[in-house]
Formats: C-alpha cells, sequence, structure tokens
C-alpha cells in the first residue's frame, strides 16, 4: 500500500491479523511482502527459509517465539497486541504509529507492550507516534507531546512543559476552556 510505501507502520486498538494463520506465518508474511516475494510454486517449493529465519527473530525480539506455531485466534489479547507491535517491526517502517497500545490489556500485559515500544524509540532509526490518553504512558514514553482538546492545538512542548500547562491541566481535569 502506500502507507507501507512511505514508511508508515500502525496499530490500532483493534488488533488486524490473520486469525487463522500461526504467529510464524503472521510474520512471515509481512517479512515476504516487504521483500517483495510474491506467492509462486517456485519460491514455496524452496520453503521460504530466509523470511522465516527473519520472522524467527522477530518473535525473539517480542517474546513470543514460543506461541510460534499457535494460532492468532488461540491467543490473548495481550499477545496478540504483541504480535502486531512484532509485524510492524518486520516491516522495518520509518515511522511506527500506535493508537491507545496499551487499550484493553491487563495491568501484567501493558508493560510489555511500552518495553517493546521503548525498545524501538531506543533504535533511534525510527520515529514512534503515539495517539494515548494514559499520562503515565505519555510520561514514560514521549520526548515530545501534543496536545489537542477539541480538534484545537493546546500545546507542544516538552514533557514536563507540557505536562504544567494550565491549558493541559484543565483540559484533563475536566474543566471548561475558554481560551482556546
Amino acid at each position: 500500500s502506500a502507507r507501507t510505501e512511505a514508511g508508515l507502520g500502525r496499530a490500532f486498538q483493534l488488533t488486524n491479523l490473520f486469525p487463522r494463520l500461526t504467529v510464524l506465518e503472521n510474520v512471515r508474511l509481512v517479512v515476504q511482502a516487504r521483500a517483495r516475494r510474491g506467492f509462486n510454486l517456485w519460491t514455496m517449493a524452496q520453503g521460504h527459509r530466509d523470511l522465516i529465519d527473519q520472522a524467527e527473530q522477530v518473535l525473539e525480539r517480542v517474546r513470543l517465539t514460543h506461541l510460534a506455531n499457535q494460532t492468532v485466534a488461540a491467543l490473548s489479547h495481550g499477545d496478540q497486541r504483541k504480535l502486531e507491535v512484532a509485524a510492524m517491526i518486520a516491516l522495518k517502517p520509518r515511522v511506527f504509529m500506535f493508537d491507545e497500545p496499551t487499550a484493553g490489556m491487563s495491568v501484567e500485559e501493558a508493560p510489555v507492550i511500552l518495553d517493546l515500544i521503548a525498545g524501538i524509540k531506543a533504535d533511534a532509526q525510527a520515529t514512534v507516534l503515539l495517539v494515548e490518553h494514559k499520562m503515565d504512558v505519555i510520561r514514560s514514553l514521549a520526548d515530545r507531546i501534543i496536545v489537542l482538546h477539541n480538534g484545537a492545538l493546546v500545546a507542544d512542548g516538552p514533557p514536563a512543559e507540557v505536562m504544567a500547562s494550565d491549558v493541559v491541566q484543565e483540559a484533563y481535569l475536566g474543566k471548561e476552556l475558554t481560551d482556546v
């Protein structure tokens, strides 16, 4: 797609995976698409060993190796979210976009996803764009925060500065903003 060609990877609140395929097959398909390898009998006969190796490396990075042969439909929500991050990593985009990455996750599952996102951010070869309402998540991951309220930009800057802003505090405390 044009989005992929532009180097954008995205993950939404609802996962976008192939539920009847295995964890490994889901990631291998992304690796195969990124390598621009089509589906034909000759390449299928070769087994795609190099693609499988790359997919296995990604699964190791997101700690899903033990579930490689499990179908996606059998995974917990948290493991599906990890798989979605794996698919984005396999795509190797320049920009990773996450829409509320911990939505619907348990207290135990959320830190794993946040660690994966922090790892992507630490690689410093990609930009992470995060849409999030949980301030603790924002604090742990953001270098820069942009706050919109009722569709208007109300703050933009470093986390400490933005979070100390009266406008942002009023917006998050639910008070009516009259200056915007």
